[in-house]
């Protein structure tokens, strides 16, 4: 019969297999994605090229390729976030503060809004946009983006509001404020941390969003990077593979600043201690 120890070692070896491989299953991609982005004649094949080039990066850092699509991006995606976040504080607030009967069976059903499939409804919306003339316009399309983001960012606003004591917004009462100024002056900015995530996830899921952009949106000038990124899928089964690894990390970077500019918020929980006076 083996030891206790041994059958601990060696189920922390399995274990640590399987981390191996799940890292390499995720290591692979990006090491091609990075040789791929530098070499003239990237192929499917990860290796290091044989003499690197910038030409994949010259090649895409135009204004047609990169720059506008980029730009349309950042105005799709941040304006969709903005509404998303407003809306979903102001909608987990009464959520988080009023026990009712019904705020179980509305969360629950919030939380069901999260598992319909964006195919699933993309036909009925199409042609209400039709019906409406808000087809091949950014901000219907943001609106739609944000309308499709809320009820999840609903569920993890109120999670994080349900953290902050309700004695400080009370205190916030008896000094003369509103609720709508609780809301604003002392419960957003406590949940700092909460808020910062609820944003990074929505912008981030709206950034990487190709099918409702490529729905709604008609006019090529309006088109944002993950629909324009088609552009380097040619007839016939010819990727330039090279120019597409270089705009997939120059599409990437927005994403990666902004979590490393809020990186030390998320880790820095909420600053609460000291605020009630016993």
């Amino acid at each position: 019969m083996p030891s206790l120890s041994a059958r601990r070692t060696r189920q922390r070896l399995a274990a640590d297999a399987a981390l191996l491989v799940v890292a390499a299953a995720f290591a692979i991609p990006l090491a091609w994605l990075l040789s791929a982005s530098v070499d003239g004649a990237a192929d499917l094949r990860v290796h290091l090229p044989a003499s690197p080039t910038g030409d994949n990066f010259s090649a895409v850092l135009t204004d047609e390729i990169t720059f506008t699509p980029m730009l349309n991006s950042l105005l799709l995606c941040g304006g969709a976030t903005l509404l998303t976040v407003v809306c979903a504080a102001l909608a987990a607030y009464p959520l988080s503060r009023y026990r009712s009967r019904f705020t179980r069976p509305y969360l629950m059903g919030v939380l069901f809004a999260t598992c319909l499939p964006m195919t699933a409804i993309m036909v009925p919306v199409y042609g209400l946009f039709v019906r409406t003339n808000l087809i091949d316009t950014v901000y219907g399309t943001a609106l739609f983006l944000a309308a499709a983001q809320l009820p999840f960012s609903i569920w993890l606003m109120k999670n994080f509001m349900d953290g902050v004591p309700t004695v400080l917004e009370e205190a916030a009462w008896t000094d003369g404020a509103g609720r709508l100024q609780a809301l604003v002056r002392v419960i957003l900015p406590l949940m700092g941390p909460g808020l910062t995530v609820v944003t990074i996830y929505s912008f981030i899921m709206m950034w990487g969003n190709f099918f409702v952009p490529f729905m709604l949106l008609l006019s090529p000038g309006k088109l944002p990077a993950s629909v324009s990124i088609f552009t380097f899928f040619g007839n016939y089964g010819q990727v330039a593979y090279g120019q597409l690894a270089a705009f997939s990390i120059l599409y990437s970077t927005p994403v990666v600043l902004l979590y490393g500019i809020v990186a030390r918020r998320l880790g820095g929980g909420f600053a609460l201690g000291g605020a009630v006076k016993g």
